[in-house]
């Protein structure tokens, strides 16, 4: 079996749809290009297509924001955009991206050449409710290797509470190789398959600000140095790195495409949603705070469902979303799904972080 694809993600800052907008989301997409080693012209093209996608919002959505970020692979680095907005919504996305489209006031190249300078591309609208567009861009020799490969079965997003600009939700995705890959690596869980596997974690640090960032941060470190490769492991381990900070909410999944099973464990208010084309299951999470807490550990086991997903978010979201509300939300990148899903139910007032996990199944 092919190992799964994963990319880190480093986010750097949200933009709000404010007449500034298009000017500073278009200076931070070119300073960071070119710290991340992308050449001038490729750098160039990133600010263009950062700056088209934020004047779209600022003169024509509703409620509209920008996340601009690094992606990393072991060797390489790239730089990615996200543009949510709660509407007007496309009702013809195929129409907006055909050649010669662009709205009103802003660059002229329109959303269809955003998509041909970027190597990954994905947007998803629902008229009445909200766009989401999803644009990855890495130096061009790196796509030429890379060309055929796999895309990134994970994405998620964090923002902060308004006033703050660090957030306590924090996550991470990593691949456990298989005991064939990895002589090194610890038990696997009862019954699984040495066949690589997803390793998936969201923490919700208590509170928010600097102090519930520190939870998070502990919580990521955590999970990507572990030894462990099952759920309760590893949220052995991360509750032993939260001693001595405020702790938080965390949830860990192993997803088996092999075995076509997910493992789910959790602590505190994190929701998981094993999400199907048909089907909804949510998954539980015992009382407690990571890092303070912790009584007995719980995993739970779930047949995996071809086309499905598994979404993980903190209570930043309400857990009232339906995928029915958004149509056609399977089909999409974890970029994009995450995105709609925040865009649906990131409403209430606090730090708000979701993880998506889908096509490796």
């Amino acid at each position: 079996m092919t190992s799964p694809r994963v990319l880190d993600c480093e986010d750097i800052a949200w933009f709000r749809a404010e007449p500034e907008m298009p000017s500073a989301a278009r200076g931070a997409a070119a300073t960071l290009a070119r710290r991340i080693g992308l050449e001038a012209y490729r750098s160039s093209e990133v600010a263009l297509a950062v700056t088209e996608a934020a004047t779209n919002l600022q003169r024509h959505a509703t409620d509209g924001a920008l996340l601009l970020r690094v992606l990393r692979t072991p060797d390489r680095a790239g730089v990615e955009f996200v543009t949510v907005d709660t509407g007007p919504g496309m009702a013809d996305v195929e129409a907006a991206l055909a050649d010669g489209t662009s709205t009103a006031g802003t660059l002229g190249i329109g959303l269809g050449a955003v998509a041909r300078l970027a190597d990954v591309f994905d947007i998803h609208s629902v008229p009445g409710r909200g766009t989401v567009i999803a644009a990855q861009f890495w130096a061009r020799e790196a796509m030429a290797e890379r060309a055929g490969g796999q895309p990134s079965v994970a994405s998620g997003l964090t923002r902060p509470i308004s006033g703050e600009t660090t957030c306590g939700d924090a996550w991470a995705v990593r691949v456990d190789p298989g005991t064939d890959h990895d002589p090194r690596s610890g038990a696997l869980p009862p019954t699984s398959s040495p066949e690589p596997a997803i390793l998936v974690m969201l923490c919700d640090g208590l509170g928010h600000g600097p102090m519930a960032a520190l939870a998070g941060e502990a919580a990521v470190k955590a999970f990507r140095r572990s030894a462990a490769r099952h759920p309760e492991g590893l949220l052995r381990d991360i509750h032993t790195a939260l001693r001595g900070t405020r702790g938080g909410a965390v949830a860990v999944a192993r997803i088996e495409p092999s075995a076509q099973r997910l493992l789910y464990c959790g602590i505190g208010n994190v929701s998981g949603v094993l999400l199907g084309p048909d089907s909804r299951n949510g998954l539980l999470s015992a009382p407690g705070i990571v890092g303070q807490q912790m009584r007995s550990l719980r995993t739970f086991e779930l047949p995996l469902k071809p086309g499905g997903a598994l979404v993980m978010h903190s209570d930043g979201l309400t857990e009232r979303w339906k995928a029915d509300d958004v149509p056609g939300l399977l089909g999409h990148t974890p970029a994009v799904m995450a995105g709609q899903l925040l865009r649906e139910a990131g409403v209430r007032r606090d730090d708000a972080g979701i993880v998506v996990v889908k096509g490796a199944w």
